[in-house]
C-alpha cells in the first residue's frame, strides 16, 4: 500500500477517516533517536500507529514501537498532542485519514531491533543527522518538540 501525505494543500482529499495514533521518541543510551524508513512512503518517521480498541494510547505506542522495531519499551513521559486539521494521509486503498497523534518519550527495556514488514531500515540515528533524512515535516515537527526539552508538552 503507498501512503501520501498532505499538509495545507487545496488539491489534498477530503479525509473519510478519523484515526487515533500513538508515537514513540525512543532515545538509546548515547541520545541517538530511533526512527524507521517507512515501506510505505520511503519517508523516515517515528515510530507508531493507529490505536486498537484493547489499547489505552501509551499501549498502543509501546505495542507499535514492538511490532515495528522489535524493541521492548516503557513509556516515560509525553512529547505533545497533533491534531492539525491540515494534515491529510490518504493511501492507495482508498482511506483518506486524518489523524490525531499523542507522542510519547519512551525507553528500551528489551528485545531486538528487527525490520518489520512495514519499514525497509531502522536506525538509532543522532541529532545532527536528522536534518539529511528526507522526512515529513509532522515528523520533524514531533523530533524538534522533544529536542527542544520544553517544560511541558506542546498541545496542537
Amino acid at each position: 500500500m503507498v501512503r501520501t501525505e498532505y499538509y495545507d494543500d487545496p488539491g489534498a482529499p477530503e479525509p473519510n477517516s478519523l484515526v487515533v495514533a500513538a508515537s514513540a521518541v525512543v532515545v538509546d543510551g548515547g541520545g541517538r533517536l530511533l526512527l524507521q524508513r517507512r515501506r510505505d512512503s520511503g519517508l523516515w518517521a517515528l515510530p507508531g500507529g493507529g490505536m486498537e480498541m484493547g489499547d489505552s494510547l501509551p499501549g498502543a505506542a509501546v505495542r507499535e514501537v514492538k511490532e515495528e522495531t522489535g524493541l521492548d519499551v516503557e513509556i516515560t513521559g509525553l512529547v505533545g498532542t497533533y491534531t492539525d486539521p491540515k494534515h491529510v494521509i490518504a493511501y492507495s486503498d482508498g482511506e483518506v485519514r486524518r489523524q490525531f497523534n499523542v507522542c510519547f518519550t519512551a525507553r528500551v527495556t528489551g528485545g531486538d531491533l528487527a525490520i518489520s514488514d512495514e519499514s525497509t531500515e531502522l536506525r538509532f540515528v543522532a541529532r545532527e543527522e536528522l536534518e539529511d533524512l528526507p522526512m515529513h515535516h509532522t515528523q520533524r515537527l514531533r523530533l524538534r518538540h522533544f529536542l527542544e526539552g520544553r517544560p511541558g508538552p506542546y498541545l496542537g
